[in-house]
């Protein structure tokens, strides 16, 4: 059988603790964790077969995790973290566990449909989708609709990560697990800590370069943290992306250093500074963002 590739997919995870889920999705989130949670090396790909189940069914389905008539199929996958493996500010509390991130597969590719319908081509739109591209549009958005108020637990980027997801984390708790032929990278957090972060650099950079770009995505992801349980940590991990690094290019990864130090030049009016860490960081991002134009 051919090898298939994890998805080149970075993601920014909340697991929150399992006794602050409301019933009944407490019930099916136990349910989930009593089946056996997700390998976290794993999560792409068990994402990425998901989908594929759902598009090789007869007849086939348009979102993952439901069956024909697009009712839902249970919460699906999930992944779980002790506390004990967040690390945490003197003020931080995190727990108590199990830690569990449901991983909303259902309503994250409901999300994703969404933004494609309304950004592609009228004759990619066509030969994408299976039924009329208005009853998917319908459905899709009914989907993202039944989220409410309730965020999904996992965003998460392609071929590169945002610069602005580093600030969520302290740069010196990179973690680096290894098993034989595959490798993992990331950062946990509490969530106190995160919030902190997000919310001073969003000051910092509105007051240094105003509403746009990287104080959007600022505002936008403290938004997001703030709608989970006060106790939960968040993750942010490399996913996927670490097939296209050797480990001399983790070797010479200083993202979450150049992003913390942009925030204090910026907040010290220090633009060299700010140009000298960017540079470093478009240098290094650019060359793994380009692959995407050769796929």
């Amino acid at each position: 059988m051919l090898a298939v590739p994890e998805p080149f997919v970075a993601y920014l995870r909340v697991y929150e603790p399992l006794s602050s889920f409301e019933s009944p999705l407490r019930e099916e989130v136990e349910a989930a964790v009593e089946r056996g949670s997700v390998d976290p090396f794993d999560a792409g790909l068990w994402e990425q077969h998901l989908w594929l189940r759902s598009q090789l069914a007869a007849p086939p389905r348009l979102l993952p995790g439901e069956n024909a008539d697009g009712e839902v199929q249970g919460v699906g996958g999930v992944l779980v973290l002790d506390p004990k493996e967040v690390p945490t500010a003197p003020a931080a509390t995190v727990g108590p566990g199990p830690l569990v991130c449901p991983l909303d597969v259902r309503g994250r590719a409901a999300a994703a449909l969404v933004g494609f319908l309304g950004d592609a081509d009228v004759p990619l739109r066509t030969a994408a989708l299976p039924e009329s591209v208005e009853k998917a549009r319908t459905r899709a958005g009914a989907v993202v609709s039944e989220l409410g108020g309730d965020a999904v637990h996992v965003l998460s980027s392609t071929w590169t990560v945002p610069l602005p997801w580093f600030v969520v984390v302290d740069p010196t708790e990179r973690c680096v697990f290894t098993e034989p032929e595959r490798r993992r990278v990331c950062w946990r957090v509490a969530m106190a800590d995160a919030r902190r972060r997000v919310a001073r650099a969003h000051s910092v950079s509105q007051q240094s370069i105003g509403e746009d770009g990287p104080t959007r995505i600022l505002k936008e992801t403290g938004r997001w943290l703030e709608r989970f349980h006060p106790h939960s940590a968040v993750e942010l991990d490399y996913g996927g992306l670490v097939q296209l690094m050797t480990q001399d290019d983790l070797d010479a990864d200083t993202s979450a250093e150049d992003v913390h130090a942009i925030v204090d030049a910026m907040e010290a009016d220090d633009a060299e500074e700010v140009g000298t860490r960017y540079e470093q960081l478009r240098d290094f991002w650019s060359e793994f963002a380009s692959r995407e134009h050769h796929n």
